[in-house]
């Protein structure tokens, strides 16, 4: 299935889930049975399935699903795209926004789609790092452009909660191939986004 939103759980996934939460509390010292808690177990094993509905989704059939032939080759840049992610190290969040942008060679996809990969490849327990990969492989995989460029500026919890406890730090990873890889393409992608690239 290219892309649907969850509205109906699996109810093996929900009840396993659901028990493992409800011994984590009591793990935690909590009382898993109190009013505050009781329902706690069934939300969390929703909420994270809905977090990680990723899994589940396919990047290609989603740019697949409006590909359209168009004779231009200027860049295109969805830009802003706003992102939440699970660390996989953690598994707390980050979030940010992603930038994409690619170079037609023939082929075209819908602007929504594009924002639909991040979604798909963000919607999984990651690494920033890997996210970026992702997303530039896919439109490059389903597209064949001249280029791809992904850039990624997110803030992650496990900075920031714990651990160093830096809550001011942003995190940019950035991927580029084809014609991106040209430092006056790349330069040109960068200033239109507005990124501080080192």
């Amino acid at each position: 299935m290219a892309y649907r939103k969850i509205d109906q759980y699996d109810e093996d996934v929900t009840s396993g889930l659901i028990k493992n939460y409800r011994e984590t509390l009591q793990l935690l010292g909590e009382d898993a049975g109190r009013e505050g808690l009781e329902k706690t177990p069934e939300r969390l094993a929703k909420a994270m399935q809905f977090l990680t509905q990723g899994y589940q989704q396919d990047a290609n059939a989603i740019l697949n699903s409006a590909k359209f032939h168009e004779d231009v080759s200027e860049m295109i840049i969805v830009k802003d795209i706003e992102l939440y992610s699970m660390c996989e190290h953690h598994m707390l969040p980050f979030y940010g926004k992603a930038h994409v942008a690619y170079i037609p060679n023939g082929w075209i996809t819908g602007l929504s789609k594009v924002a639909r990969v991040v979604d798909v490849f963000s919607r999984r327990l990651q690494v920033q790092e890997r996210l970026t990969t992702q997303i530039l492989n896919a439109i490059k995989e389903t597209l064949n452009p001249h280029g791809v460029a992904v850039v990624i500026e997110a803030s992650h919890l496990c900075m920031m909660m714990r651990g160093v406890q830096k809550q001011n730090s942003v995190t940019t990873t950035s991927a580029f191939d084809g014609e991106f890889m040209k430092p006056t393409t790349r330069n040109e992608f960068v200033k239109l986004i507005g990124a501080k690239l080192h």
